[in-house]
C-alpha cells in the first residue's frame, strides 16, 4: 500500500518518511517549535509523550532540542500500574531516553504513585494534575494493532467513561483483559483538546491498522484511535 493511498480526513496531515531516524527527528523539531511557540507567549508549556519501543529515537532528538525545559511540564499519556524501573514501565523509558542533556530540567509529573492499587492512588493522581492548563499544549500519541492509543483499549471495561467527551476526571484506571497490567491513562477530551497533536506510527503493520481505522471514522469502540483521526492531527510515520 502506498502512503498516498490512504483516504486521510480532510485537515490531518501526514508526513511520510524513508528512515526512523528522519522521521524522529521532523517530529522533535516540529515538536519543539510549538513548545517555544508556547513558551514565547508566557508561562509554562505542557507536553505529553507515549511509551513504547516506536518513540524512543524521537524521545532522543528531542532531548537534544534547545528550549526553555525548565518550563516545560511532562507527563504519559498512560502508565502500566507497575513500580518505575521494571521493564514495563514508561516512566523508566522517559527517564532513560527523554529526561536527559538538556531535558533533565522538565517538570515530570508521574501518573504512578506509590499507593496500594491504581484505584486508591486516582484522587491523587487527578490532584497532581490539576495544576495542568487545559488544552495541553502537545500531545504525541502512538497506535497498537487493535486499534488502541494510549491505555483505551476496545476490551477495556471502562472505554465508555475514559471515551466520553463529557469525562469528568483527567485520567482513568484501565483493566483491559487483553493486558496484563492494570493502566492509568488520560481520557480522550485531554488528550485530544490538545493544541499540537501528532501520531508516531512506525512499520507497515501499522499502516495496515490506519487504513483499517479509516475505513469507519466514527466506531470508535472498535478502534479507539478513530476518534482522534480529526481536523487538526498530524501524521508521522516511517518504515
Amino acid at each position: 500500500m502506498k502512503t498516498c493511498d490512504l483516504p486521510l480526513p480532510e485537515g490531518v496531515q501526514a508526513f511520510f518518511s524513508e528512515t526512523t531516524q528522519e522521521c524522529a527527528g521532523q517530529l522533535a523539531l516540529h515538536v519543539a517549535e510549538s513548545l517555544r511557540g508556547r513558551l514565547r507567549r508566557g508561562g509554562r508549556a505542557s507536553l505529553v509523550v507515549s511509551g513504547g519501543s516506536t518513540p524512543v529515537p524521537f524521545f532522543q532528538t528531542l532531548a537534544q532540542q534547545e528550549l526553555a525545559w525548565a518550563r516545560v511540564t511532562m507527563l504519559l499519556a498512560d502508565e502500566r500500574w507497575v513500580p518505575e524501573g521494571d521493564p514495563a514501565s514508561n516512566t523508566t523509558l522517559v527517564r532513560q531516553n527523554l529526561l536527559q542533556g538538556r531535558a533533565k530540567e522538565v517538570r515530570f509529573l508521574s501518573l504512578r504513585q506509590p499507593l496500594c492499587s491504581a484505584e486508591q492512588a486516582l484522587p491523587a493522581i487527578e490532584q497532581l494534575l490539576a495544576e495542568l492548563k487545559l488544552p495541553l499544549d502537545v500531545v504525541v500519541l502512538g497506535m497498537g494493532n487493535d486499534g488502541h492509543t494510549a491505555s483505551l483499549f476496545p476490551d477495556a471495561p471502562q472505554l465508555p467513561e475514559a471515551m466520553s467527551i463529557q469525562a469528568p476526571g483527567r485520567v482513568c484506571v484501565m483493566t483491559p483483559p487483553s493486558q496484563a497490567h492494570t493502566r492509568v491513562t488520560l481520557t480522550r477530551p485531554v488528550l485530544a483538546g490538545a493544541r499540537f497533536l501528532a501520531l508516531h506510527l512506525r512499520g507497515e503493520d501499522k499502516l495496515e491498522t490506519l487504513e483499517r481505522a479509516l475505513k469507519a471514522p466514527d466506531d470508535w469502540r472498535e478502534m479507539p484511535i478513530r476518534a482522534f483521526l480529526k481536523p487538526g492531527l498530524r501524521i508521522y510515520w516511517s518504515p
